[in-house]
């Protein structure tokens, strides 16, 4: 499913399969998460992807080809390709550790073609082995959705009182994450919206509510995982005096001028941008280990489209994957 031009529905393009080159693998995908940043791209909310794209980064598959110069993997393995596909090893940050803010970097359905297809090239040191455990379906958003609000959760500290504002794929996720370390968990939705409300009951919140309404307790720190910039001041409203409000999207519409006195008093906001591979490591290692649930809506891929459209009118409950057909 390729995106020609930006605003415009993806089409569907028989392409030769694409050939591994120096220290890449080809991975014949088995699902692929449909993420909030595809709709940036395809919205044309993030500037100069490449055109035509095959978007998608949230990649479950098995290898099966393999260039040279590539080490520790094997036909047939399992993996994951995650949104960061490449970074150029020298700039400052990647000599820091810091990778995720590489000055070069490559993404993956973004720079790089991805995974709404049968078919995708990855860097092979950009990849995760994710062995055997586990539905290919369930495990692809992890590798956005999870990866992504795993770094968040970590950026938010070990305050007891977390807000979730967005209850999507992420959330839902992290919902999980957060209960399984006794965090109390705040969800905020759309105002009205009680399917959203209700899931996030579901999953262990103590409280739901619309996203302009104030928690029954003050907040240590609030995710914002929702591109929406208003929901800024709202959380730094929510969280007490020393609270942390983290901004987990890669887009975010404008965020309105609020009162000095709601950053005040060491309130701090921050961002999160991207990826490492240790995030990927630590995360998935945490879900091996844990009884993380995905709850996904499946697409045949031809149907990218229709859950692309979901996913934007905010009519899915969990995460949406697209399955490729098996021949």
């Amino acid at each position: 499913m390729l995106l020609k031009k930006i605003r415009t529905p993806l089409v569907i393009a028989d392409l030769p399969d694409p050939e591994p080159g120096v220290g890449e693998i080809r991975v014949k995908v088995a699902a692929c998460g449909v993420c909030r940043t595809d709709l940036h791209v395809v919205d044309g909310e993030l500037p100069n992807p490449k055109l035509p794209i095959v978007p998608g980064h949230e990649i479950v598959g098995r290898i099966d080809a393999i260039g040279s110069g590539v080490s520790g993997l094997a036909l047939g393995m399992r993996v994951g390709i995650p949104w960061l596909g490449h970074t150029d090893g020298t700039c400052p940050y990647c000599r820091a550790g810091r990778e995720n803010l590489c000055d070069a970097p490559l993404f993956t359905g973004y720079t790089r073609d991805g995974g709404f297809a049968t078919h995708a090239i990855a860097d092979a040191r950009y990849t995760f082995p994710l062995g055997d455990r586990g539905r290919d379906e369930a495990l692809a958003p992890l590798l956005c959705a999870g990866l992504i609000g795993w770094r968040s959760f970590v950026a938010a500290g070990d305050g007891a009182n977390l807000g979730l504002y967005g209850f999507g794929a992420a959330a839902h996720i992290l919902a999980q994450v957060a209960r399984q370390r006794d965090r109390k968990v705040f969800a905020f939705t759309r105002p009205g919206d009680r399917a959203a409300q209700d899931f996030a009951l579901s999953l262990g919140a103590v409280w739901a509510g619309g996203s302009n309404e104030k928690p029954p307790e003050p907040l240590d720190a609030a995710i914002i995982y929702a591109p929406v910039g208003p929901l800024v001041p709202l959380a730094l409203a929510a969280v007490r005096k020393g609270g942390t409000v983290v901004c987990a999207g890669i887009h975010m519409s404008d965020i309105p001028s609020f009162p000095y006195a709601l950053l005040w008093e060491e309130h701090r906001l921050v961002s999160v941008a991207n990826l490492t591979r240790q995030d990927g490591i630590d995360f998935l290692n945490l879900a091996e280990k844990t009884e993380i649930v995905t709850h996904t809506i499946p697409y045949p891929l031809e149907r990218a489209n229709d859950a692309l459209v979901d996913l934007r009118e905010g009519r899915l409950q969990g995460a949406a994957v697209l399955i490729p057909p098996n021949d």
